[in-house]
């Protein structure tokens, strides 16, 4: 008998087995039911729950300014994204100007936020495909970046720092320093990520034709992020539906054609260094001012419906805010990546061996919180 009852081997004599929810490759409280023949996967059929709270319901019972700060606990690692997801969309409704100052603060850290959370991924890819190195390289970046966050915001993971009008609190005085100074690091250093892991044949031959999906299934799939543009999908929300001043810095959207667990890495890898681009452009060019704008102790929304996307590490974040008036949403829905992208993990994972599925795991970077809502 299996964990959850049922046959190992059922009336088909197909092998049934249980990867997770306490399991490393997962990335968290995943639990895969996983149809085998012999060593290859007939199907997947991920089960969730494990770490549900309830933040869209959560959030309809704070305010306008707190509510925001629960999307921190979905996708951790884009916790800036998020909160900016919310903080649009408030101020959407509001019809507030942000000043440029703040703009420009956002960008910064958005990106600060996409570069620190796709070295992680690096990271954690290597050491799921056997490879503990890449890791210990990829947190000797990452620390400086979350270093420059936490003397802004005073947090590391889950910042709380946009507010509807803007930031809560202005730059450190040493950020254009050390925001530079790891810029000028990461650059250096992605030579060394490309010898330990993008040239590694053994890497190579556990990601090349391995979790492939077409770009019709992709779409169809509702798959978002660099999952989506690693086959050809172009679908980045910063190029296609500019915010918060992405129409005013220069970028390229990274596509890839491979639509395998290799392309998903190479676009990675990519975006690591137009976010690297992106930071450049801005840091020297910080405009002077405030950075909120005046607003209302108690924010009420006009009575409507509200929607904002924004370009996540992982992909398109949606936030949709009914309001009634009150002081409090109505009604709020997320739209996160991780959810859709999760959905094709069947299809990519069929004819595979178990050894791929954790590879396809690894470069679909999975967030669980961001699924279990």
């Amino acid at each position: 008998m299996n964990l959850l009852g049922e046959d190992i081997v059922n009336e088909n004599g197909e092998f049934v087995i249980n990867m997770g929810p306490q399991h490393p490759s997962t990335h968290g409280v995943l639990h895969l039911k996983i149809w085998l023949q012999g060593e290859t996967i007939l199907r997947v059929q991920p089960h969730l729950g494990y770490i549900h709270r309830s933040i869209e319901k959560m959030s309809e019972s704070l305010s306008y300014r707190n509510f925001i700060f629960a999307t921190s606990r979905m996708d951790y690692l884009s916790a800036h994204i998020n909160n900016l997801a919310c903080a649009l969309c408030v101020e959407q409704g509001l019809e507030v100007e942000v000043p440029e100052r703040a703009k420009v603060i956002r960008l910064l850290m958005a990106e600060l936020t996409r570069l620190s959370s796709h070295q992680l991924w690096w990271g954690s890819t290597g050491l799921d495909l056997g490879a503990v190195t890449p890791f210990f390289h990829a947190f000797r970046e990452r620390e400086g970046i979350l270093e420059v966050i936490e003397e802004t915001c005073g947090a590391r993971l889950t910042q709380n720092y946009m507010v509807p009008g803007g930031v809560m609190m202005d730059l450190h005085p040493d950020f254009q320093r050390k925001t530079k100074a790891i810029l000028k690091q990461v650059k250096e250093k992605i030579s060394e990520y490309h010898e330990l892991l993008s040239g590694n044949i053994i890497f190579q031959q556990r990601t090349q034709g391995v979790g492939y999906i077409s770009p019709e299934d992709a779409v169809s799939f509702g798959m978002t992020g660099p999952c989506a543009r690693a086959s050809g999908v172009s679908c980045d929300v910063r190029k296609w539906y500019p915010y918060s001043g992405y129409e005013g810095v220069q970028f390229d959207e990274i596509l890839e054609t491979g639509g395998d667990c290799y392309a998903r890495y190479q676009v990675r890898m990519k975006e690591m260094m137009q976010s690297v681009s992106i930071i450049e452009q801005l840091i020297d060019s910080i405009p002077e001012g405030e950075i909120q704008a005046k607003t209302k102790n108690v924010l009420k929304l006009p009575k409507g419906e509200f929607y904002q996307k924004v370009e996540t590490a992982r992909g398109e974040l949606g936030v949709y805010i009914v309001s009634d008036g009150a002081a409090s949403p109505y009604r709020v829905k997320y739209r996160s990546p991780n959810f859709s992208n999760l959905s094709a993990m069947s299809h990519m994972a069929k004819g595979a061996k178990i050894g791929d599925l954790v590879a396809i795991m690894a470069t679909m970077d999975l967030i669980i919180p961001d699924i279990d809502r």
